[in-house]
């Protein structure tokens, strides 16, 4: 915002910056984690193969989502950004736990865990289906996941670890066409693929009919959502 004369002498003169979008290097690494983790409740990942899987998932997949979660918030994506760091911190999380118990066996305070973040998840994906219903459909799946795995950490059939794991490879094919989405629009400054954006979410990307929000206003960090 630029002050005019009519503004006085005290106007303030605010600067906003555009940013890359974040979204997705958050929903590529996001994929790649969802991998191993299917592997994991698969069965295809087991013995001295789940410590490998740790370290993955806390030296490649946490670093990867963490920036982007800091990214949206500085590109004022609340929403966004809560839903990063929520998975960015789990993601070492579980890695730590892979490296530092790597055989397979249920665990009570993981299972809690798992359930709490779960329940985390859900009003982060009811509000998603405000703005973005793509972005509400991997958090839907998500909090899906989640609340399988914890059933199992928590005393149910193996049967559970399976869907787990089923879940996960649906959320890695979310995650590849999300992030190719979000990829396509940034490049073209237009919806490519379909996203499913509503309201301010659809407002932001798109053009006014005066045709104000064109080049650099319609950018990440200064439109008010990615």
């Amino acid at each position: 915002m630029i002050p005019t004369p009519e503004d006085g002498p005290e106007a303030a003169t605010v600067t906003v910056r555009p940013y890359g979008n974040p979204l997705p290097l958050g929903f590529f690494s996001f994929g790649i984690g969802m991998v191993l983790l299917a592997g994991v409740s698969l069965g295809l990942l087991t013995g001295d193969q789940v410590r490998p899987v740790g370290i993955l998932l806390a030296v490649f997949v946490f670093p990867l989502e963490f920036l982007a979660a800091v990214m949206a918030f500085l590109t004022r994506d609340t929403a966004a950004a809560a839903a990063l760091g929520l998975f960015a911190t789990s993601w070492a999380a579980l890695g730590v736990l892979h490296i530092v118990a790597p055989a397979q066996q249920t665990s009570i305070a993981l299972g809690m865990y798992l359930s709490a973040f779960a329940l985390m998840l859900l009003p982060l994906a009811v509000t998603a289906f405000m703005g973005k219903a793509l972005l509400g459909a991997v958090l839907s799946v998500s909090t899906m996941r989640a609340a399988l795995a914890a059933a199992y950490q928590l005393g149910a059939p193996h049967q559970l670890e399976l869907a787990d794991g089923a879940a996960a490879l649906l959320l890695v094919a979310l995650a590849l066409y999300a992030g190719t989405a979000f990829l396509a629009e940034d490049l073209r400054r237009r919806t490519v693929l379909p996203i499913l954006r509503r309201g301010d979410a659809r407002r932001a990307i798109e053009e006014d009919p005066k045709g104000r929000h064109t080049g650099r206003a319609r950018e990440p960090g200064v439109r008010k959502q990615l």
